[in-house]
């Protein structure tokens, strides 16, 4: 599985978890800590796409100089 839908996948526990809290303040601990995991999921996507464009670039130069 993709580290990015694994980590949207517990954002996503996360948020059920938090319907199931008794008290206010661990109702929001789990939404931040779902928060957490979907930040981590665009940040990973993130640098997936910045990796890929670099390496495409690297190959272009490469290329364009031999």
């Amino acid at each position: 599985m993709n580290p990015a839908d694994e980590f949207l996948k517990r954002a996503l526990d996360c948020q059920r978890m938090s319907k199931f809290a008794r008290d206010p303040q661990s109702r929001a601990t789990w939404l931040r800590m779902a928060e957490r995991w979907r930040l981590c999921a665009e940040k990973f996507a993130s640098n997936q796409t910045l990796l890929a464009s670099r390496q495409s670039l690297k190959r272009h130069s490469m290329s364009a100089a031999g």
